[in-house]
């Protein structure tokens, strides 16, 4: 499991509208003091409440548009998602100015590379607030940075005039209801990306996936590709319950359909290593000794996948009764 990590008390100091579904909050120390710093790409977890009373934690991303190792202020951006969980209600309804919440310290599981080649940003809708504090800092380097920007509507994209200052010519927008269809990203493939460069992506599941698709088929090397997911992918319908055996013991553990591997074994008490939770890290890759394995995860190669010898739980399932794993 993670490491314990610092909890902060901060308080909302502002709070604005970006867009009629987006709102930004920043927030400080509550004492005063100054905050942890963070490299472009980090997040914050922030303590919320559920509808039915319950706490939760959710990631947001950091947006930072100068550089400091001791900044005075987070800045955060969140999305309302009707359809979610009830965080994002939260921080929408619940949350106001003067008001101190829980906060956990930023970490990274988006870094940018140390390289001077250049960084071909795409943000799809709210997969921007990464990526601008990105931006940012390559212009600061002086490394060369180009950023695709795509959304349904100008009007739902968060932080449009800040990204026209920060980077003039080397911003596209793409906006679906001016264009009339979604990004190209085979054209990003095709026409713009050259030997050398790497690319960062965030938004959507199905812009992750177009992009590895398209990745796939160029060859692009995958120390080169670089993303985030904001939440783990949905659980698909049909899913059905399994049996999981751990090899050391011989234990046999039941998988429902509407559970994971990884909630199993945790469950269990068997404290398995994991981090994203949501098939991105390679955190809680384990061996597969037997079974056929419904792979889920954004992490495995496709010879990787053939092989069937390894497997993220957190995500990835079983495709026939039973699987016997290498712990």
């Amino acid at each position: 499991m993670n490491a314990a990590q610092d909890i902060l008390s901060l308080r909302l100091v502002s709070a604005r509208m970006l867009t009629p579904e987006i709102r930004e909050l920043r927030l400080e120390s509550a004492s005063g003091e100054a905050l942890p710093g963070f490299e472009p790409g980090a997040h914050i977890c922030v303590k919320v409440t559920l509808p039915d009373g319950s706490s939760a934690w959710r990631e947001y991303s950091l947006i930072h548009l100068e550089a400091t190792d001791s900044p005075s202020s987070y800045t955060i951006a969140v999305r309302r998602e009707e359809t979610g969980r009830g965080g994002s209600r939260f921080v929408h309804e619940a949350l106001q100015t003067g008001q101190i919440i829980e906060v956990r310290a930023p970490r990274n599981q988006f870094p940018l590379d140390e390289s001077s080649s250049r960084a071909v940003l795409l943000a799809g809708g709210i997969g921007v607030t990464p990526l601008a504090s990105m931006a940012a800092s390559c212009l600061q380097r002086q490394r060369p940075v180009l950023m695709h920007y795509a959304g349904r509507s100008r009007t739902g994209m968060a932080l449009m005039s800040e990204l026209e200052t920060l980077l003039d010519t080397n911003l596209h927008v793409h906006a679906d209801d001016e264009q009339g269809r979604p990004f190209d990203v085979a054209a990003l493939f095709k026409n713009e990306l050259r030997e050398g460069d790497h690319l960062y992506f965030c938004g959507p599941l199905p812009l992750i996936d177009a992009v590895i698709a398209q990745a796939d088929q160029h060859n692009w090397p995958r120390s080169h590709l670089h993303f985030e997911l904001f939440n783990a992918p949905p659980a698909e319908e049909g899913d059905q319950a399994f049996e999981v055996e751990i090899a050391s013991t011989g234990q046999v553990l039941q998988v429902p359909g509407d559970k994971s591997i990884l909630d199993v074994l945790n469950d269990a008490g068997l404290d398995p290593l994991y981090d994203c939770n949501r098939g991105e890290c390679g955190v809680c890759a384990t061996g597969v000794l037997s079974g056929e394995i419904d792979h889920r995860d954004y992490i495995l190669t496709e010879r990787e996948k053939q092989a069937g010898n390894i497997m993220h739980p957190c995500v990835s399932r079983c495709k026939g009764p039973r699987l016997v794993l290498d712990l």
